[in-house]
């Protein structure tokens, strides 16, 4: 097996990207602290198609160097607004029809694994603070809870990681 070059990848032109049908999905990050977390996220909706991605609250906006380093451009071809608070990115989103979760434990989550979608829908996701997650105000507010099972001695995961196994399931759902 023969690793392949960038140049043999046929990867799109952001003209291109900017033309794709993307996945129905926002991705909101609420009060994200680290630039590299949110450039992350950045890369990780690119790879998937994403909508957009929703930056509240203190999280940093686009340029930002520290932001680019993970984002490796991403940050340019991913649709992206600022709401200076997540209640209002989430009252614009349920205002446009979109369902809307927090990726969150809480009581009554939906484990991922038993996440159906219905493919005729609009979804957005929001992902919390490294430290407190998702406001708790966010999260009666929206229309339920997913959370990601985990089996080990940690209750939590890093937001990129948690944002990146959201964001392919998603993916994978709703592009059967």
């Amino acid at each position: 097996m023969k690793k392949l070059k960038i140049t043999e990848m046929n990867r799109l032109t952001t003209e291109e990207f900017k033309e794709q049908t993307k996945t129905p999905l926002v991705v909101v990050l609420d009060n994200v602290r680290s630039l590299h977390n949110v450039g992350s996220i950045f890369r990780t909706s690119d790879a998937f198609l994403v909508e957009a991605v929703y930056l509240c609250g203190i999280t940093s906006t686009p340029p930002h160097a520290e932001i680019h380093k993970t984002a490796l451009g991403a940050e340019n071809t991913v649709e992206w607004k600022h709401y200076e608070d997540t209640h209002e990115a989430l009252t614009a989103l349920k205002a446009n029809g979109y369902i809307v979760y927090a990726i969150e434990q809480a009581e009554g989550s939906t484990k991922l694994p038993s996440l159906k979608l219905d493919v005729s829908k609009k979804y957005a996701v929001i992902l919390g603070n490294e430290v407190k997650g998702v406001q708790q105000s966010v999260v009666d507010a929206c229309d339920g809870c997913i959370e990601i099972p985990q089996f080990g001695t940690k209750h939590s995961m890093n937001v990129s990681v948690t944002g990146g196994i959201i964001i392919w399931e998603f993916f994978r759902l709703m592009t059967k």
